[in-house]
């Protein structure tokens, strides 16, 4: 009779996995980088395969692993349906939330995924734009909540300050252009705002080489060479360096990022994923 399976060496098993090494594992689950280890080694003697390759730098399956993946995501996502079912019977629903295409791409993934563990039946329905259109998106009733960054003199609770710093390509000086070409997100765009701001106090010429909400686009152009930008720190890709100050660009403003909430939504799933994304935010002010 195969042994049954335990529900901590899976979740273990998945964190280190998707993080990419047993050091970045450890935080999340709370454990020392030793425990995990061990916990690696008897899930691989419990099922009698090895599960996982480890080189110095990194952790990554093997082939048996990839497979075993699979199963551990569904029995884990299954035990957190029985646990919710049984312990938050009322957070269930849909909730409808704002949150602009930057912030959506790179702050939110690990967020919601950690939300979706502990309320699996609230189902959450993403409203991609620039804060400033989700602001009217609110008023007309068509979100139950939204991430947005502050514009001028809008009282709005900042939950967090987000860097927003210069990048261009690793292969380019696009800088060292006259005049600076910029690539800017839409009009309205608190980014673009603050970009505009700092260049006009420098008194530094430039000109607009791409305008969009789109942050891939705006990626794509900067990574070719063709302008610099400003972008909130959790949003800089891999592909992109930072500059400043060293490339004659002025320092930016942080982005200061707050919820709103549509006073219509009254409900348990709202209430929820409200509480969830003030206290994540708040942990990294």
């Amino acid at each position: 009779m195969p042994t049954p399976l335990d529900l901590d060496l899976l979740r273990s098993f998945v964190a280190v996995v998707e993080g990419g090494s047993i050091s970045h594992a450890a935080p999340q689950i709370g454990r020392s980088q030793s425990a995990i280890s061990m916990q690696m080694q008897r899930l691989e003697q419990s099922v009698g395969k090895q599960l996982l390759t480890r080189t110095p730098r990194a952790v990554t399956p093997t082939q048996a692993g990839e497979s075993f993946l699979i199963y551990a995501r569904r029995l884990l996502k299954l035990s957190d349906e029985a646990w919710a079912s049984v312990t938050q019977p009322e957070a269930a629903g849909s909730v409808r939330l704002g949150v602009p295409d930057d912030y959506a791409a790179f702050l939110l993934p690990p967020v919601l995924s950690r939300f979706a563990a502990e309320h699996p039946f609230v189902t959450v329905e993403l409203i991609c734009e620039q804060s400033s259109a989700l602001v009217k998106t609110m008023q007309e009733g068509r979100i139950d909540l939204a991430i947005v960054s502050r514009l001028p003199s809008q009282p709005l609770e900042v939950l967090r300050r987000e860097r927003f710093i210069w990048v261009a390509s690793p292969q380019h000086v696009a800088w060292e252009s006259d005049p600076l070409p910029i690539a800017l997100f839409e009009p309205g765009c608190v980014a673009r705002t603050n970009v505009l701001h700092a260049l006009g106090e420098a008194d530094i010429a430039y000109r607009c080489t791409y305008s969009s909400a789109s942050l891939l686009g705006l990626v794509a152009v900067v990574q070719a060479g063709l302008a610099v930008a400003g972008l909130a720190q959790c949003s800089v890709p891999p592909t992109l360096r930072v500059i400043g100050e060293d490339e004659g660009l002025p320092p930016l403003q942080d982005l200061e990022i707050g919820i709103l909430r549509n006073p219509a939504s009254a409900n348990a799933a709202v209430d929820r994923l409200n509480e969830f994304l003030r206290r994540d935010l708040m942990q990294r002010i």
